[in-house]
């Protein structure tokens, strides 16, 4: 049988996730969320300790594409002409030139972003959203391939800034990282000893795929079939926020504030690749409530009494996934 535009470029896909999978070992939710957010122009925000390999899976994703990446470490001093970049004088030629700072590449490491000061998290805020920055009164056009992948510590607090409500809800994803156990403890440290011996960080992959594939498999995930009750219950999943009393249950108890309209497009989207990445022409249930608490952990605001509680938003989130009805 002749292999379709489709299987190919699906295929292109499954030889990433196979080279992701052999450099990111033990955290397969990290790199299927790599995976949703490439294939669909979301941005992702990460949390986890240190050494979970954040910074390698953003460089391997990389390594993966045809493209370049950058990675920003936030600092309480930073400026936001430091990602943005600015204009420099130059005597020679007694005029200013634009110099494009690290926002000007693909993929974009935000290593610990609650570091930075307000207007840092303001000038990524609009790269993220509008696909620009504005440096004065000129604005400049961001590359069409543009991911995000920020960084946050939990354990340390001190000298932080938290994230405001408004940025958290540019970033598509939020995923929760965890310790691997001790048998993949065993197999990072034999990778790490074969890399030593060659003398380099990461395996280059047999061949990269190219933008164009990405913005195709794009336009194909935004193709597949969305039932009508789907997306009824997408709906119903973010209507559920604004009104937990109608839903029954714990949500009206435990819920301040609910989900943007973003969250919705958020599910939409991640349960579209998901689905493409199985390899379906449709989009499932199934898909909608394996991505819902990705995209929804971080749009919800909780009651004092809720958090006083211990109750978290993972637990709000499939107390959610339990009282609405799917299809």
């Amino acid at each position: 049988m002749k292999e379709t535009a489709t299987d190919a470029t699906r295929a292109s896909f499954m030889r990433l996730k196979e080279y992701l999978g052999s450099q990111i070992i033990g955290q397969n939710g990290l790199v299927e969320s790599l995976l949703v957010a490439l294939l669909s122009e979301g941005h992702l925000l990460i949390e986890g300790p240190p050494g979970l390999a954040k910074t390698r899976a953003i460089k391997a994703l990389a390594e993966g594409l045809e493209c370049d990446f950058q990675r920003v470490q936030f600092t309480p001093d930073m400026l936001p002409a430091d990602l943005t970049g600015s204009d420099i004088y130059r005597p020679e030629e007694g005029s200013f030139r634009f110099q494009r700072g690290p926002l000007f590449h693909n993929l974009i490491l935000a290593d610990e972003i609650n570091r930075a000061p307000a207007k840092v998290q303001s000038a990524l805020l609009e790269a993220m959203s509008e696909h620009q920055i504005s440096v004065g009164l000129a604005t400049y056009e961001l590359p069409g391939l543009f991911l995000v992948m920020a960084t946050q510590n939990p354990i340390e607090h001190e000298g932080t800034y938290p994230l405001p409500e408004a940025q958290l809800d540019r970033f598509m994803l939020n995923v929760l990282i965890d310790y691997p156990d001790r048998a993949t403890t065993r197999l990072i440290m034999d990778l790490a000893r074969r890399e030593a011996l060659v003398g380099r960080q990461l395996e280059t992959p047999a061949c990269s795929m190219p933008q164009e594939t990405v913005f195709s498999a794009r336009r194909e995930a935004l193709g597949l079939t969305l039932a009508p009750s789907v997306a009824d219950y997408i709906a119903a999943l973010i209507d559920a926020t604004h009104r937990p009393e109608s839903y029954g249950g714990k949500l009206k108890e435990w819920l301040r504030w609910g989900a943007s309209p973003r969250g919705a497009i958020a599910i939409e989207r991640g349960a579209r690749a998901l689905a493409w990445l199985d390899g379906r022409d449709y989009v499932s249930p199934e898909d909608v409530q394996a991505i819902a608490p990705n995209a929804l952990r971080h749009r919800l605001l909780l009651d004092y009494t809720a958090e006083a509680r211990g109750i978290g938003a993972s637990e709000c989130v499939q107390e959610l996934l339990l009282r609405v009805p799917a299809p």
